[in-house]
């Protein structure tokens, strides 16, 4: 199978020029084989189990799966993640989060925190260009298949992230729960400290579920079939839901004068904005993404 039969292939469901970068692209992935070498012929050289291997690669493209999902790669903020269908892949534009945060920070030994961190992409990028800040990272999904994924991509790239399971609607319930069982086996000596510290992040960034479910017939097949809908989509009655919650957890556990960073839903980001708002924090901007869209929200409490 050659490169311009890959392409043929391709090119009904993707377009001759996404179905020539997707073929470039998985073949250089799959088997480190540089573009002159492509055209060259270089797959008509595979063994056996590359022939496999490549056959069955674009019988996925084929099935609309994502080219991520194909090669299990996805690169973020210049690092190669890991990406599987538990988790979403990472757009460009959500690297807006990353430059913000790390621009934020002035003083040393920072802390992040990252809700809803799927891949972990944000929270691991973070975490690498502020390692000379001695910066504490941790990172929280409800997803035990995206914390896996999650904390494999922090062990690889050599970021210092901290992973937990939490749900982002019930944080509080949580929080009232880990007490509980706290003070059960610590006494009051427990609930002294977590009162202490109830203000312990300068920073909390979240990416979380936005999409209404009437958008979904706008959206790319691929998505929609391959993509994990626990991390895509909020109900059309409630579309702030998420960041309602989260919203909430960060007026009371930001320290004063942190930072909330979202990602939004372009026809929300006013909305979400106004919210935070009225919340209590001190400002709160809209910020547009790098297509001149209003994607993400800038809070300071």
């Amino acid at each position: 199978m050659t490169y311009h039969d890959i392409c043929q292939r391709l090119t009904p469901l993707y377009g001759p020029q996404e179905a020539k970068a997707m073929t470039r692209m998985l073949l250089e992935d799959l088997f480190s084989l540089s573009f002159a070498d492509i055209l060259c012929g270089a797959t008509e050289h595979l063994s056996d189990a590359d022939t496999l291997r490549l056959q069955q690669s674009v019988a996925r493209l084929l099935d609309a799966e994502p080219l991520q999902y194909v090669t299990g790669t996805a690169f973020f903020c210049g690092h190669p993640f890991h990406v599987a269908p538990g988790v979403l892949i990472p757009r460009p534009e959500t690297e807006w989060i990353v430059d913000t945060a790390v621009g934020i920070v002035t003083a040393s030994a920072p802390r992040i925190l990252d809700i809803g961190t799927g891949s972990g992409c944000i929270a691991t990028s973070i975490s690498l260009a502020l390692v000379d800040k001695h910066c504490y990272t941790e990172a929280w999904d409800i997803s035990e298949d995206a914390l896996r994924i999650a904390a494999d991509n922090a062990e690889r790239l050599g970021a210092d992230v901290k992973f937990r399971r939490r749900d982002a609607l019930r944080l509080e319930e949580e929080k009232s729960e880990e007490m509980r069982l706290e003070k059960e086996k610590g006494g009051a000596e427990v609930l002294i400290a977590d009162n202490a510290s109830s203000a312990s992040w300068d920073i909390i960034v979240s990416n979380p579920p936005y999409i209404c479910n009437r958008e979904a017939a706008d959206m790319h097949a691929n998505v929609l079939r391959h993509e994990p809908h626990l991390a895509l989509f909020v109900p059309d009655t409630d579309p702030l839901l998420f960041y309602r919650a989260i919203a909430s957890y960060a007026m009371r556990s930001l320290r004063k004068g942190g930072w909330l960073l979202f990602e939004c839903n372009t026809l929300y980001a006013h909305d979400t904005a106004q919210m935070a708002a009225d919340m209590g924090f001190a400002t709160s901007v809209v910020e547009d993404d790098c297509f001149g869209k209003p994607r993400f929200v800038k809070a300071q409490k």
